[in-house]
């Protein structure tokens, strides 16, 4: 039975906030700027493009919302096909739809987990040939971990071909020492909830092309036409982040740095208590870059291990603790069931034996010391 109180759970990834969270808050409150514009969201997207090394931002709804705008802004229309990575949220791939387009799912290659390069190039040539038009393709970085970005624009670029970079999980992280977020035309960051840095819920667009960055505020702000009264040519959204939501964001973002370097060391410390166990193993890191740690995965091979990480993922909610399985590839889910999926293989198995532990940037040593312990009981049964 659980030494603990059920009540002081201990969750996977809960937002990290203070005093300067609250007061930044305070301020854009008294200011009177509440919604749905005002000064935090300008400075917040001056901040987040200048942390990401680009040009030019516009803070959002949400990355999904970001996602939407992007594809439509490069041109992605109806019937197009979108190549997207199946190992990855739902969030990256719905947005396809939305626009009418047909997603093609391509399978992870072994180091960064992301987009295999190979099979993108492979599938983009085989569209060619078909005579069939490839709209984008988007790359995701994976907990945290930038893909293979050497490759994977040589390849679009060959191929005439837009890339988009979903780094929702990832600020922070870089690739070469470039900031993710600033790969491709166009890139997307998350600031949901259980994100590094959260606004409660909201994300943003980045590019080095102004009139892109600009042409998504417009359109995300209800695409009103410059006039004296209301009048629309165009069809929009209601997409924009609120000025309060961006005073939390101008605060979460001055503090990035520590919450990289706190999830990071979660990693090192599990990777240092838990590597000896037979058949437990942690989501690598490609030399090339580095990852912000966002989530620490393990692997368990039951064959080795003796146990499966389902066993570890019910031991730990005994203890009050959450962890979460991998993201399940969108070629499994019923919602894509019959869409093209390319090879399979990798995302299948990683899906199969990863499991995500709490990583919060303000959890304890402590608390971490609980979840080592409790996966140690397990594999010493």
């Amino acid at each position: 039975m659980s030494t603990f109180d059920p009540t002081d759970r201990l969750w996977l990834s809960p937002p990290d906030v203070g005093q300067a969270e609250r007061e930044a808050l305070v301020a854009a409150f008294d200011s009177g700027w509440i919604a749905p514009l005002g000064p935090d969201v300008n400075g917040f997207e001056a901040d987040l493009a200048a942390r990401c090394g680009v040009g030019h931002c516009a803070a959002l709804s949400s990355g999904t919302a970001a996602i939407q705008l992007g594809l439509e802004l490069l041109g992605v229309k109806a019937g197009d096909l979108v190549l997207a990575p199946s190992l990855t949220f739902v969030a990256t791939v719905n947005p396809i739809g939305y626009l009418g387009a047909v997603p093609v799912l391509i399978d992870s290659e072994e180091l960064t987990w992301g987009l295999d390069p190979a099979l993108v190039d492979e599938e983009l040539t085989r569209c060619a040939q078909l005579g069939s038009r490839v709209g984008a393709v988007i790359s995701v970085d994976l907990l945290g971990q930038p893909a293979d970005y050497d490759a994977l624009e040589e390849i679009c670029q060959r191929h005439s071909v837009p890339l988009l970079e979903d780094a929702a999980e990832a600020l922070g992280a870089t690739w070469r020492q470039r900031p993710a977020g600033s790969f491709g035309r166009l890139g997307v960051v998350s600031f949901n909830g259980n994100k590094i840095i959260t606004t409660s819920g909201g994300g943003a667009l980045l590019s080095d092309d102004k009139r892109m960055v600009e042409r998504a505020r417009f359109l995300a702000t209800q695409a009103r036409d410059p006039a004296p009264h209301y009048q629309h040519s165009t069809r929009g959204y209601n997409f924009r982040m609120s000025n309060l939501l961006a005073a939390l964001g101008r605060a979460q973002l001055a503090s990035l740095d520590g919450k990289v370097d706190a999830r990071r060391a979660h990693f090192e410390a599990y990777r240092s208590a838990l590597a000896d166990i037979p058949g437990l193993t942690f989501m690598p890191e490609d030399p090339r870059g580095r990852s912000n740690r966002w989530l620490t995965c393990i692997q368990v091979d039951p064959s080795a291990a003796g146990f499966d990480p389902d066993t570890i993922r019910q031991a730990l909610a005994n203890e009050a603790i959450e962890s979460r399985p991998l993201w399940k590839p969108m070629h499994l889910q019923p919602l894509y069931a019959g869409v093209r999926m390319v090879s399979g293989r990798i995302s299948e198995r990683l899906f199969e034996r990863g499991l995500c532990l709490p990583s919060g940037s303000g959890m304890s040593a402590a608390d971490r010391q609980r979840v080592i312990d409790a996966v140690r009981a397990v594999a010493s049964r």
